[in-house]
């Protein structure tokens, strides 16, 4: 038996990185999966490779800003596949620029993203999610993308640093009430280190304009030398950590932080 067996999972930000990678991992695991995001040819590709390896999947076009998009995503995991079990709000954005370089329409797209595209998904998702507990020994589960940017201070956009440390206070709250509902459904986060995506690569370039360069190399080796652990992080390691989250292993963890940072905030 696999951990996720009969668990169906709706991931936002599916098409690739981090968000991709769980998709397969749960695929791989025995969850059937929605795959959403904004970017269908790449999301249609993953629906595609993991129904060629064996799994089930559907594809949703998901802006996580509209809840229109969200209704039609739930609607599809509920339909298709009968419930929703697991959550999973991965889709983010980062802009990497100083408080004062900042425009209010660039910081209004990072909270629609980071922030409100986390409580939408929660909210509208929050009864299949209550539904589906029931019949479950340990209820559903919701696992939210933060990141070691909101547990500790960031110097290259600590509006991000804002955004991620409001879904981490989001997560705890949200565990205490949906516990006092009786809901029964988990809710924890997940706090990536740098990991090589396209947004660790964005990383990368905003630490070499702070140097005047364009030459991400020396970048990423001084970042990677940085990590106790002696290298950058792979969407693959942050991914067995959501499906340990979502599954039934984490049943007795509820608006807890998984940080997986190669020890990064350790140091």
């Amino acid at each position: 038996m696999n951990r996720l067996d009969g668990k169906t999972a709706l991931i936002s930000g599916a098409a690739r990185g981090i968000g991709g990678e769980t998709a397969r991992l749960m695929a791989e695991a025995g969850a059937k999966v929605v795959v959403a995001d904004v970017l269908d040819g790449p999301g249609q590709q993953a629906v595609a490779a993991i129904r060629a390896a064996g799994g089930q999947a559907e594809y949703s076009h998901l802006d996580v800003t509209r809840e229109a998009d969200w209704a039609a995503a739930i609607d599809l995991a509920t339909g298709r596949f009968g419930q929703l079990d697991i959550l999973v709000n991965n889709a983010g954005v980062f802009i990497g620029k100083a408080i004062e370089e900042v425009s209010l329409d660039e910081w209004h797209k990072l909270v629609a993203v980071n922030m409100t595209g986390v409580f939408l998904g929660t909210k509208l998702a929050a009864p299949a999610l209550r539904d589906a507990a029931r019949s479950s020994e340990h209820g559903s589960a919701i696992v939210n993308l933060a990141s070691i940017a909101g547990i500790v201070g960031s110097q290259l956009d600590p509006l991000y640093s804002m955004t991620k440390g409001g879904v981490t206070l989001f997560t705890k709250s949200a565990a205490l009430e949906f516990a006092r509902k009786g809901y029964r459904i988990r809710v924890n986060s997940i706090h990536p280190g740098v990991i090589q995506t396209d947004m660790g690569e964005q990383t990368f370039e905003a630490r070499a304009r702070r140097t005047g360069s364009n030459d991400t190399a020396p970048v990423r080796q001084l970042v990677s030398e940085s990590v106790p652990w002696g290298r950058l992080g792979v969407p693959l390691d942050i991914a067995k950590g959501i499906v340990f989250l979502a599954s039934d292993d984490a049943g007795y963890m509820n608006g807890a932080g998984l940080v997986v940072d190669g020890g990064f905030t350790a140091a």
